[in-house]
């Protein structure tokens, strides 16, 4: 850490602590220095050294900032820089106060509590926001770029505690001319949040981040993921093949709508599935707010607030507040 610290510190970046560590890289959290005492808070993710050195891991690093660059969004965490410093590239990117989709379960797990219905349908609707803008997304000459994230989970959903709801991580995500991609010869995405058409080494496209989304809401829902196996052959093979239940057996405030959101999110035929992101974020949006007065970013930064204690003199507890 010192030498990485030294390192940036020349290029104007104090490193604070380190946030993530993955199998091939890092991320920190870190202050850009400029003019003035100028200062911002940001991540910087680090390519892992021997990583660096290998052309393939180069190119999807490039292609990933190269691919995020131009995804300006409020529901996708934004990339401001790509540099290389000693032999190891890195992305500069939008600092997200709060914590991920994975911490936010597992906290419920912790105190046996259940995420409520509507704000468990209100994160998925900002990350099927986030989904339509990337899929519909087209370059400087026009082109569909047909982005596919294929990573779509809980780790890769950030909960900013004043309660923004941020996709991150387009690391294996597919895209014209832009990344490294091997489809039909290995299988992209964790096990146990594929699309069948991921299981099944096919070639996908949009709709195959749809069916992960389905799964990331009923792990909201029920505090489990249904197709997860201590074995990652068993969790590919319950994508393909386990029954799906009906939900409202399993919890039964799910409302009968939001069934049938999740029914045709889960559907293995791509054909009968959500065509689009948007479409299903038309019809969680439809359930939320037809008739009623619906989940928003600030309701769901005071629950987020609550349950992990953070304190916050502008905003009172819920408990403090009257029911909406």
């Amino acid at each position: 850490m010192s030498t990485i610290k030294h390192i940036f510190n020349e290029l104007h970046y104090e490193m604070m602590r380190k946030v993530a560590d993955g199998g091939m890289g890092m991320v920190y959290e870190a202050q850009q220095l400029g003019a003035g005492n100028f200062r911002k808070v940001v991540a910087v993710k680090l390519i892992r050294e021997e990583y660096s050195a290998i052309e393939e891991f180069q190119n999807n690093f490039i292609g990933e900032a190269r691919l995020v660059a131009d995804l300006i969004h409020t529901n996708i965490v934004q990339t401001y820089h790509l540099g290389q410093v000693g032999g190891q590239y890195f992305m500069v990117m939008e600092f997200v106060r709060g914590v991920n989709l994975e911490q936010f379960l597992e906290q419920h797990r912790r105190t046996n509590k259940l995420i409520p219905t509507d704000l468990a349908a209100f994160i998925v609707s900002r990350v099927a926001r986030g989904l339509a803008y990337a899929h519909a997304k087209c370059d400087r000459e026009n082109r569909h770029l047909n982005i596919v994230h294929r990573d779509i989970g809980p780790k890769n959903v950030m909960l900013a505690y004043e309660g923004d709801v941020k996709l991150t991580d387009f690391g294996i995500a597919k895209a014209l001319n832009l990344m490294y991609n091997e489809e039909g010869k290995v299988i992209a995405g964790k096990d146990e949040y594929l699309s069948p058409e991921q299981a099944t080494y096919a070639v996908t496209d949009a709709r195959a981040d749809l069916f992960p989304l389905g799964i990331v809401l009923t792990e909201l829902l029920l505090g489990k993921n249904i197709f997860r196996s201590a074995d990652r052959a068993q969790s590919r093979r319950n994508i393909l093949s386990l029954a799906i239940p009906q939900f409202s057996t399993l919890r039964p405030d799910i409302e009968p709508r939001l069934e049938a959101i999740i029914q045709r999110a889960l559907q293995r035929d791509r054909e009968k599935r959500y065509q689009s992101a948007y479409d299903m974020l038309t019809d969680l949006e439809m359930y939320l707010y037809s008739d009623r007065y619906g989940p928003t970013n600030e309701k769901l930064g005071v629950y987020l607030k609550d349950i992990f204690g953070v304190r916050d003199p502008i905003v009172p507890s819920l408990s403090s507040r009257p029911p909406i």
